[in-house]
């Protein structure tokens, strides 16, 4: 080799080959749009999505129950009648005797203290119509005859043609009123027909649904269903209670007021507690306007005084103790459920609406838990 040649190169040591660089998600590699956002704002879209869905399935539910309400009305209806009615059902099949006869002593006593309450409030309601017509006529000529102008004559116009349009109405109503009594036979047989089975043959609902839904999911549908049925049991005999303690203070206060009917008014007033709000409400007026056709203004005050007494009891130591104890539901919640029940089904709806949303919220409840 000539003294003024460059060395040769020095041959590169071959690397060592190393693990694998693990191959980059797609979404890492390019981000899509959801993932470009903040976590705050991805959360938010996430629970927006969940809630639209939901509120789509209950849309789709409501629709179905709407379609077929001759059906579906009695069904929901017979669900918080055996919910009511199974510790009565329970009860009579201890002394070792069938679950059909525990069943149908329940329908029975079902069957006795709805037709009482019905005798006891449509007797009250017609023995007090020619008196409250006469005392509203009386504050109607008394708006029309002071000096409150054209107020005062509008009013009292009012009040005067009011008993002439409720008898036409009714008059105009007698042929629809027959074809929806037929349609109430109908369904109140029904909704008989289902307690029965429901009280009879609870025991083999748990297999029911193990046997609808897959396996991997029956027990925890199980568990759901028997949390959502302790939900409206609870709610219906803690108001089922509440009720019965309001009836008897407001029966004792129209007894001492000499109220005609307040056995009666205090049916109603117990029928009226299954309604929150609105039931207690009408209810009372009710009460206060018989009070005022049979016995004049001052005991009309007076029944007035003793239904605000009750409610406040109510609502200051009866809901918080007895209602506490078996569903807690904020009173917000509440009064939510009762509008929307009765924008969609009036008062049937608002009737129903209140347990099946304890249901609801137990559910949701125990899923936020797990």
């Amino acid at each position: 080799m000539p003294p003024d040649a460059a060395p040769p190169p020095e041959a590169a040591e071959p690397r060592s080959a190393g693990p694998p660089e693990p191959a980059r998600p797609a979404e890492a590699a390019s981000p899509g749009l959801l993932g470009r956002l903040p976590e705050p704002v991805r959360a938010a879209t996430a629970w927006s999505a969940a809630a639209l869905t939901s509120a789509g399935a209950l849309a789709v539910v409501l629709l179905l129950c709407w379609s077929f309400r001759a059906a579906a009305v009695p069904a929901l209806i017979a669900v918080l009648a055996t919910a009511l009615l199974e510790p009565v059902a329970r009860r009579a099949v201890r002394g070792g005797r069938s679950r059909a006869f525990g069943a149908a002593l329940a329908c029975l006593v079902l069957i006795v203290v709805i037709d009482g309450t019905i005798w006891m409030v449509a007797k009250a309601l017609i023995d007090a119509a020619p008196s409250i017509g006469a005392a509203l006529a009386q504050v109607g000529d008394r708006l029309g005859a002071g000096d409150l102008g054209s107020l005062g004559q509008n009013a009292a116009s009012g009040v005067s043609e009011l008993g002439s349009q409720l008898a036409s109405t009714l008059l105009s109503g007698v042929v629809k009123g027959v074809g929806l009594a037929a349609q109430l036979v109908t369904a109140a047989v029904l909704c008989l027909a289902l307690t029965f089975f429901l009280l009879r043959d609870a025991d083999r609902i748990p297999g029911l649904i193990r046997g609808w839904v897959p396996a991997a999911h029956a027990e925890q549908a199980v568990r759901l269903t028997r949390l959502a049925y302790r939900a409206m049991s609870g709610y219906m005999r803690g108001t089922t209670l509440i009720a019965l303690i309001d009836a008897g203070l407001i029966l004792v206060g129209l007894l001492l007021l000499r109220v005609p009917d307040a056995l009666g008014l205090a049916a109603l007033v117990f029928v009226g507690a299954y309604v929150p709000f609105v039931g207690a409400f009408l209810s009372g007026l009710v009460a206060v306007l018989v009070a005022l056709g049979d016995r004049g203004f001052v005991v009309a005050l007076g029944t007035l005084a003793v239904i605000l007494a009750v409610q406040f009891v109510e609502g200051a130591f009866l809901q918080p103790i007895i209602q506490s104890r078996t569903v807690s539901m904020h009173p917000a919640v509440v009064m939510v459920a009762v509008t929307a029940g009765g924008s969609v089904a009036g008062i049937l709806g608002a009737l129903l609406a209140v347990p099946f949303t304890a249901a609801a919220v137990a559910i949701v409840t125990e899923l936020r838990g797990d």
